[in-house]
């Protein structure tokens, strides 16, 4: 298939991987473009090879099993096909997690917030349940800027999960922003009514009204800015070392709802897209790997998606407001498409494949190389 040797050729003229590893992760991604999940017995069926079925299923258990993937060329690769190389941008830090039998499959990301989508830079397949630790935080956080450095980060944006007095203390050192919220019940201190949990602070707002607290608040051992708001339910409270501008007070409340673009990411990868989920796989640096081929093919759909907005057709708004695809599927219907009908079909996502994921890799090799 022309498609799988040009985009083989493609690929390698950066990520320089061994020729038959490269084959069959370019054809372990084409597969996945048409059946849309991770199971390997799927996957193995619809690999465009002339091989039976449970020879290219063996052939996928020894990819996941033994070959070596350079996270740091890939993340580059990755940061180069969006352009992330340029201006400032959002890191959000989440964590996805399902069982699998009696295995604990939990994942910590490091996404970059990308118009309405998150996109995966690193991730750290972790050997527990539960939430991460403020070491493997700060593992995932010095790698990007290992490879990185500080200049493209606008802030760090994180859920619930993301808080600790040592970890603020990093963040504060490091002279990074962040966004974080917190839980209701956390203890702080007022001139009114002395130590109190920090919603009674914003129990007079009404719903869906947001404001600033005064001055600094001395939460988890840092003084920090307070932005809260009254939800369904809850209240939404934000921290940050970071000060409002006097023209925008609440700006920490309209930042964090950036880090929900994380969200839409894992629904992608999950249920709407990859069905991560399906995955038997529960071996860490086997899912750090399946998770590799998830993000290249994510990329693949999302950038395809982007190229049909701009040079097709725009995705049709529905009567009430909200898109008919988000372009992450338009583009992952498309490709699906033209991999199912082949002939001339197939020699136009070979174009516009090449064309996209060629202009990413000579930025990548022009800045990285």
């Amino acid at each position: 298939m022309r498609l799988t040797n040009e985009l083989t050729g493609s690929l390698n003229k950066f990520l320089n991987w061994d020729k038959r590893r490269m084959d069959c992760f370019v054809n372990l991604l084409i597969a996945l473009m048409m059946v849309q999940t991770v199971n390997l017995k799927k996957l193995a069926n619809a690999m465009p090879l002339k091989a039976k079925v449970d020879s290219t299923y063996r052939r996928l258990q020894r990819f996941f099993s033994k070959f070596h993937v350079d996270y740091v060329k890939l993340a580059q690769l990755i940061v180069s096909l969006f352009g992330f190389n340029r201006g400032k941008h959002y890191l959000i830090l989440d964590r996805t997690n399902w069982k699998w039998g009696d295995r604990n499959i939990n994942v910590l990301f490091l996404c970059m917030a990308y118009k309405r989508i998150a996109i995966p830079i690193f991730w750290l397949s972790l050997n527990k349940r539960g939430n991460s630790s403020t070491r493997e935080r700060i593992a995932l956080i010095e790698r990007f800027i290992s490879v990185f450095g500080t200049k493209h980060i606008a802030g760090i944006l994180g859920d619930r999960e993301f808080v600790g007095k040592k970890w603020f203390s990093y963040l504060k050192d490091r002279q990074l922003p962040f966004y974080i919220r917190i839980k209701r019940n956390n203890k702080t201190k007022d001139p009114k009514d002395g130590t109190t949990e920090i919603a009674r602070l914003f129990r007079n707002l009404s719903f869906q009204e947001a404001t600033l607290l005064k001055g600094k608040r001395l939460l988890y051992g840092h003084q920090v800015f307070v932005t809260g708001a009254k939800i369904e339910g809850d209240y939404l409270i934000v921290i940050s070392n970071k000060k409002p501008p006097k023209h925008n007070p609440l700006e920490a409340i309209d930042i964090y709802a950036i880090r929900w673009r994380i969200e839409t990411l894992f629904g992608c990868l999950k249920s709407r897209g990859f069905n991560f989920e399906d995955t038997h796989i529960t071996h860490r640096k086997r899912i750090k790997q399946m998770i590799a081929v998830l993000t290249i093919a994510f990329c693949w759909a999302q950038l395809t998606g982007q190229w049909r907005c701009n040079n097709e057709k725009k995705i049709t708004i529905k009567k009430h407001g909200r898109p008919q695809y988000s372009v992450f599927r338009y583009g992952l219907n498309w490709i699906s498409e033209k991999l199912f009908k082949r002939g001339q079909q197939l020699q136009i996502l070979t174009k516009i494949t090449l064309q996209i994921f060629d202009v990413g890799i000579d930025r990548a090799m022009n800045q990285w190389l």
